[in-house]
């Protein structure tokens, strides 16, 4: 990052994208905000305040006196041959009182408002200087979508990026599509602060919030991507699979039906041992 606390006398572009990652052209930065000017002293007094600032201070211990117990001696002065003791929640025992421990406060900083605005000027032209900005004709959602805002970083390659989305005023809905990405933050462009502006790696901002409004271009809507459907089978398997169904079907019914005939030919061979002995002894008694 530069550190340079003087305005050079140069004008950045930005890249200039639809809000479906269809490119344009590219647009000038105002002169106003993005004049060169990178403070980084300020800068840190500002990230340090803000940081500061989210602490709750809610840390407390107890000294001897909020500690319960102890109003007793353990013993008395003299005569036990122990060290004299005058209460069991004395700093030196155990469960007893803290000293110098931490107490709720506030650790809130105070950075004047021109100051804050100094530093926040500075990261915006520390990240022009990268090329780090990008401006978008307009956000306009219909419903939160969150797939709709992560095709388009997808599409500006801002993957694998930290990215900060500055829309011109609240916008609900960009916000909504924006909140479950988690490299991803959506906030007016009003109430963008250093720390944010520094914690990005790219940072979006709606065309409408710098004061120059660009016209919407016709773009052709995404196609949807259509389900894939398995490849079908060759004409000719149909009819080789038709013959041989009526070749298995053959087959089972003559499996079927040899059983049928050898059981018959056992009972036809019984049957005629039975009668032929009938009549050999037919012709014995004779």
């Amino acid at each position: 990052m530069a550190d340079n606390t003087t305005p050079t006398p140069t004008s950045f572009q930005a890249a200039a994208y639809t809000a479906r990652g269809t490119a344009r052209d590219a647009v000038a930065l105002p002169d106003a905000t993005f004049d060169g000017t990178v403070n980084v002293p300020v800068m840190h007094q500002a990230v340090k305040a803000f940081l500061a600032n989210q602490r709750q201070g809610n840390a407390a211990t107890k000294i001897r006196k909020y500690v319960t117990g102890g109003n007793q001696k353990p013993w008395k002065q003299k005569g036990t041959g122990r060290a004299r003791q005058g209460s069991t929640r004395a700093p030196h025992w155990v469960g007893g009182g803290t000293v110098f421990g931490p107490i709720p406060r506030s650790y809130a900083q105070y950075v004047p408002r021109q100051v804050r605005a100094l530093a926040r000027k500075s990261a915006l032209n520390a990240r022009a200087r990268e090329n780090a900005i990008v401006i978008i004709d307009r956000f306009e959602f219909d419903a939160p979508k969150t797939s709709r805002l992560k095709a388009l970083i997808d599409s500006l390659g801002f993957a694998d990026n930290k990215v900060l989305i500055l829309t011109d005023g609240s916008k609900q809905n960009v916000f909504l599509s924006g909140r479950n990405l988690p490299t991803v933050h959506v906030m007016p462009y009003s109430d963008v602060s250093t720390y944010h502006i520094l914690w990005s790696d790219v940072v979006l901002i709606e065309s409408s919030a710098l004061g120059n409004a660009l016209e919407p271009i016709a773009e052709r809507e995404p196609a949807a991507e259509k389900p894939k459907r398995n490849a079908p089978t060759p004409a000719k398997s149909a009819p080789a699979a038709k013959k041989a169904a009526p070749k298995k079907t053959a087959a089972k019914k003559a499996a079927k039906k040899t059983p049928a005939k050898k059981a018959a030919k056992k009972a036809a061979k019984k049957t005629a041992k039975k009668s032929a002995a009938k009549s050999a002894k037919k012709k014995g008694k004779k």
